[in-house]
């Protein structure tokens, strides 16, 4: 029976950190609770099946394996007993430089990532019109602003503002705008001659309960005078500034009649 032997490629380990992070990937280990005993036999088995002629590569390796052996006889040595002090785990440079490593190894696999997608993309090379590529504007605008200094262009801004302001009428400007009023006296006098139908006695100040226009309040008041023209209403006051009250005559004529 012939023996087999295992090889192993290790050109996709970069380093000795790398290949720690790789033991510790395969195994399921947690990377700040390293097993130092179970990770230094089969680092040392890696280190055994590489290349033995790369020199400056093997010497890195072989720091690592001290340094990893180091640790292991530092766990070993019994603990003082006594120290108030907590006593520093020797597997925590050995952790934080992992960490590191492990989070720059992401980074430029992303980096690495976005490469390869950008070389599947490929870009429209520029292209002009011909028409485009011919044109020339037909002012020079180094030789059309030279000699133009601010004090000319704050000069030529404000004969712009004085022209414009010669164009507006001094008078017309002052008009205001004339609307239409929203509802005529007329109307405002059947709606009241309605209103007093249904209300034989009521008071100015009900009239005027929600009214805010000004417009609003003036035609109704000249309703009012118009009905007591007509004979429709009739109004008393019995204290000065009191409230007026109004009451519809009888017998006076209908909305429609009126």
């Amino acid at each position: 029976m012939t023996r087999t032997e295992i090889s192993y490629k290790l050109d996709k380990f970069e380093g000795p950190l790398d290949l720690l992070l790789h033991l510790i990937e395969k195994n399921k280990i947690d990377i700040y609770d390293i097993p130092i005993v179970e990770i230094i036999a089969q680092y040392l088995e890696y280190v055994r099946q590489m290349d033995k002629e790369d020199l400056n590569l093997m010497s890195e390796f072989l720091v690592m394996a001290v340094t990893l052996l180091e640790i292991k006889a530092k766990m070993l040595l019994p603990v003082e007993v006594g120290d108030d002090e907590d006593e520093e785990d020797p597997r925590a440079d050995l952790v934080a430089q992992l960490l590191e490593y492990r989070m720059y190894k992401y980074l430029a696999q992303g980096l690495s990532d976005r490469e390869q997608d950008a070389e599947r993309m490929f870009f429209k090379e520029q292209t002009m019109p011909d028409e485009v590529a011919r044109f020339r504007p037909q002012v020079d605008l180094d030789k059309l602003l030279e000699g133009v200094t601010l004090a000319r262009l704050q000069e030529i801004f404000e004969q712009a503002l004085r022209r414009k302001e010669e164009k507006i009428d001094p008078i017309r400007s002052k008009f205001g705008t004339i609307e239409k009023e929203p509802i005529s006296l007329e109307e405002r006098v059947e709606t009241l001659l309605e209103f007093s139908r249904s209300h034989r006695s009521f008071s100015f100040r009900e009239l005027l309960c929600g009214q805010t226009d000004r417009v609003d309040v003036v035609v109704t008041f000249l309703a009012i005078l118009e009905l007591m023209r007509m004979g429709e209403i009739t109004l008393r006051q019995e204290t000065l500034f009191g409230e007026i009250m109004m009451e519809r005559v009888e017998g006076a004529a209908q909305p429609a009649e009126a």
